[in-house]
């Protein structure tokens, strides 16, 4: 597997396991990706993967939001060995380490590093699934065609994902788009989009759009989705984003789906106690404890 010797740390309650024959099938496996070469504005999500997992140590094993308590297994295999620069390499590297996990029974969650590193990921996964639909939250579209002359971007990156055949691409959050991109949408029948003030006044709709996909979901978090005041060390910050709670009842909508990868990505904190990667984190902690229990209990805490 293409990752690195050097151990990074280790997501909170991870388990250990170097024995990859003796790997829970069907569980979840982190990997991070620290690249952002790509990076258009506000660099730094490359250290993303080492302060999201920072983070994780702040929180008990229990979760008092939705009475849950992070006790099967999940495994952190640690960073994938990264083409500083080369966005193309990185993404083939990425997609040959989905495609071993997903030999050995493994759901990819990838913590970024830039918003990019989908790419690499949906490659493998949409081979294996041919009805594939992506829940895509982010404060912008990304489906540029090119940027600055690149065709693997981070503001292209949906659109190679909607090349790919993806049978849905669902738009959480959207605030920010060029003209070129509002007019691509339009034409297409397969991209669903719920903007910020959408999530604000009309959560409830997207809750039960979510719970009626009926094909195997990838769920793809920007933390430019969240207001600057939530996540202010993302690549891209944008005024007017949704808040943590709009989060908590859209993980717990998808958590009785069949989610078969997840990523979370932009955090571009490089310190401990990062705020945005606390949020990052806590958003990783949330759905493993949701898909993972054994309780499935309360309601989310509602956003006012």
């Amino acid at each position: 597997m293409l990752l690195n010797t050097y151990e990074p740390w280790k997501f909170a309650f991870s388990q250990e396991e170097t024995d990859f024959n003796n790997l829970k099938e069907g569980a979840w496996g982190i990997i991070g990706v620290p690249f952002d070469s790509t990076t258009s504005y506000h660099p730094g999500s490359r250290f993303g993967p080492i302060v999201v997992r920072e983070a994780s140590y702040g929180f008990e094993k229990y979760n008092t939001i939705f009475n849950t308590q992070l006790d099967n297994i999940f495994y952190d295999f640690g960073d994938v060995n990264v083409v500083f620069g080369n966005c193309k390499k990185t993404c083939d590297i990425i997609e040959d380490t989905v495609n071993e996990l997903s030999d050995l029974k493994i759901k990819p969650l990838t913590i970024g590093g830039e918003h990019s590193l989908t790419i690499g990921v949906l490659n493998s996964l949409t081979k294996k699934y041919d009805d594939l639909t992506v829940v895509h939250l982010d404060a912008h579209r990304d489906l540029a065609d090119t940027f600055i002359g690149e065709l693997y971007s981070h503001a292209s990156v949906m659109k190679r994902v909607h090349e790919m055949g993806v049978k849905e691409l669902v738009q959480i959050g959207i605030r920010s788009a060029s003209k070129e991109e509002e007019d691509f949408v339009k034409n297409q029948s397969n991209i669903t989009t719920f903007k910020n003030n959408d999530v604000f006044h009309h959560l409830d709709n997207i809750e039960y759009y979510l719970s009626t996909i009926d094909t195997p979901i990838y769920l793809s978090i920007d933390m430019d989705v969240f207001d600057p005041s939530i996540a202010p060390t993302v690549g891209n910050p944008t005024p007017n984003g949704i808040s943590y709670g709009h989060i908590e009842a859209i993980l717990q909508t998808l958590s009785l789906k069949n989610v078969v990868g997840m990523d979370v990505v932009e955090t571009a904190g490089d310190r401990l106690g990062d705020i945005t990667a606390v949020s990052a984190s806590k958003i990783i902690y949330d759905f493993l404890s949701l898909l993972l229990s054994l309780i499935h209990i309360s309601e989310p805490t509602r956003p006012y």
